[in-house]
């Protein structure tokens, strides 16, 4: 195997080659999990008008404490009669308009309400439950940047601001492929020599948390003619990802047929473990990954690179692996010449993110893996990493 990219460099050469999707217009309620392409700006304010935080009495604060007449009462909904005289209360539901004259709401429960007059008996300072006009937004104030991947309450802002429409990239479209002689679906009788395929449904799981629109191709065996015609197919989604058969075997066809179709190769192995045979290429636009065939070897490359390339399609910032901050309770040691992705398990302590490390490491144990909940990245070097020392995960779920 030639010189290994480190991580680093690997994901930047991906990043090179990866080029936006075209854009489309998304109904807002339609649009959670998808990554905005223009930014949105608020064309009105919010509030629009001076509103009550609570059900009570608009009043002047400086007629409180008092018996107050009762002029008017606002619903929510409507806008107020007149402007507040003084030394008078009007009646105002949550979220209904302060009339104009009025500085303070004083809540139901604190007043004595009698037929036409309201009793108040403590003083009110102004501005107390009353929401001012812009206290949220202003016309002109941005609302949610490009590259944002929209969230519930990303769709709850934009709503409150009346935007019906946004715009977001298309959604990229990946073909799943495992190649192998050897693999069965579930439910079959394996025969001497046979395992059951699993990587399929699990990078599709993996994947889809991007948005992306996920086909799985058939499990192809180990002829050439057979990865030919699934490869050629696969080349039509804007994002291949083929697990198993890019190692140096004779049985491992994918980088050799591939560039039979017309795929560029941009590097083959990666200073990483699990997922050292990582290939990577490129037809026109479409992306080309391949994935080594050990189960958790293709799940931390799907983690790790695929998520990141399928993010940059969309135009999120940053497109880079979303690491979180952690610390690790035991000594972990470092491969001298490839950084590791140790499966760990998260608890709280405190306010730090611990990472327990679980047996059985090696990448052909997703069994094993499933109990994880992060990956904790360490950096290739000579010295061990300290028990208590501060560690960068990625989130498995």
């Amino acid at each position: 195997m030639p010189d290994l990219c480190t991580v680093d460099e690997a994901l930047a050469r991906v990043l090179e080659r990866t080029v936006p999707l075209a854009a489309e217009r998304v109904a807002t309620p339609a649009s959670l999990g998808r990554v905005l392409r223009e930014a949105v700006v608020s064309a009105v304010a919010l509030p629009p008008f001076p509103s009550s935080a609570m059900d009570g009495y608009a009043v002047r604060a400086e007629d409180t404490p008092g018996v107050l007449p009762i002029a008017f009462r606002v619903a929510a909904g409507s806008p107020a009669a007149s402007p507040l005289p003084a030394g008078a209360a009007a009646g105002v539901a949550t979220g209904g308009v302060v009339p104009d004259g009025a500085n303070a709401v004083v809540p139901i429960e604190d007043v004595r309400e009698m037929d036409a007059e309201v009793a108040i008996s403590a003083a009110t300072a102004a501005g107390r439950n009353v929401r001012p006009r812009g206290g949220d937004v202003v016309p002109g104030d941005l609302v949610l940047e490009a590259g944002t991947r929209v969230s519930a309450s990303h769709i709850g802002a934009l709503s409150a601001v009346g935007v019906g429409e946004v715009v977001c990239s298309a959604r990229p479209r990946v073909a799943v492929i495992a190649t192998g002689s050897e693999l069965r679906a579930a439910g079959e009788d394996l025969l001497p020599g046979q395992i059951y395929e699993s990587n399929r449904a699990m990078l599709a799981a993996a994947i889809s948390t991007t948005g992306a629109q996920v086909e799985v191709l058939p499990v192809v065996e180990d002829k050439a003619k057979a990865h030919a015609e699934v490869l050629e197919r696969a080349l039509a989604a804007d994002v291949v990802v083929s697990s198993g058969g890019v190692s140096v075997g004779p049985h491992d066809l994918v980088r050799r047929v591939a560039r039979g179709l017309g795929v560029e190769e941009v590097f083959w192995g990666v200073a990483v473990k699990p997922g050292k045979p990582l290939s990577f290429g490129t037809k026109g636009r479409t992306l080309v990954f391949g994935l080594p065939g050990n189960p958790v070897s293709s799940l931390v490359c799907a983690v790790v690179f695929v998520r990141t390339a399928l993010w940059a399609l969309q135009g999120r910032m940053p497109a880079l692996p979303e690491y979180e901050p952690g610390r690790t309770p035991v000594a972990l040691a470092r491969n001298a010449h490839r950084d590791e992705f140790i499966r760990a398990r998260r608890r709280i302590d405190g306010e730090s993110v611990v990472l327990e490390p679980l047996s059985g490491q090696e990448s052909h144990m997703i069994v094993h893996a499933a109990a994880a909940d992060a990956l904790v990245h360490v950096p290739r070097g000579d010295d061990a990493v300290p028990a208590g020392s501060p560690v960068r995960y990625l989130n498995l779920v």
